[in-house]
């Protein structure tokens, strides 16, 4: 479970800089650059990554069961990670209106996700790796909402765009249900 925590502090504390440090974050880009900024905060959120990936790893062969959530809540995470993909997916196609409108969608589909996995399980290591993303995605959501405002962000963004971003992500989600959570997590959401 240590690992776990250590990678949850460094993975976050990183993707965090904007909302606790913006400050800071500005004066070591000022004084050592973007691409040093980049470096930095890419190692430390591979090597956070990493101790998660693992330490959830390490957790889940000695489970502490805090709650049995009914089996119809592996369905509903399932069913709910499929906005969620379609979030993240409009993250990365220009110009949607899916974009336009709530300016983050990709932190709104990680809290769509971290949603759908506490409601599917009960063990501790589940409360604080899924906890800890809803968490963060509530703040940074709100955080970078704020700060559009304060800036004056107003995107623009297209219907069919969305179109686009809908059937990828329908796509994407399929595929990794069906195929890849099994196999790479170890549990089969609709089986």
């Amino acid at each position: 479970m240590t690992a776990l925590i250590i990678g949850l502090l460094l993975f976050f504390s990183t993707h965090s800089s904007r909302i606790f440090a913006e400050d800071n974050r500005s004066r070591y880009i000022e004084h050592y650059g973007m691409k040093k900024w980049k470096l930095a905060y890419s190692m430390v959120s591979i090597v956070g990554l990493s101790l998660m990936i693992w330490g959830y790893g390490q957790a889940r062969m000695d489970p502490v069961v805090l709650w049995m959530p009914p089996i119809w809540t592996r369905h509903l995470a399932a069913l709910l990670t499929l906005p969620a993909f379609v979030l993240l997916v409009a993250a990365y196609v220009p110009g949607t209106l899916i974009k336009a409108r709530l300016g983050h969608p990709m932190v709104a589909g990680v809290k769509l996700w971290a949603l759908a996995h506490l409601l599917a399980n009960g063990k501790l290591a589940d409360v604080l790796l899924f906890g800890s993303f809803l968490v963060w995605a509530i703040m940074s959501f709100t955080h970078a909402r704020r700060r559009d405002r304060a800036q004056g962000v107003v995107r623009e963004g297209r219907l069919a765009r969305d179109g686009v971003a809908l059937i990828v992500g329908l796509v994407a989600w399929f595929v990794f249900v069906r195929y890849l959570h099994f196999p790479l997590i170890g549990v089969a959401p609709f089986a």
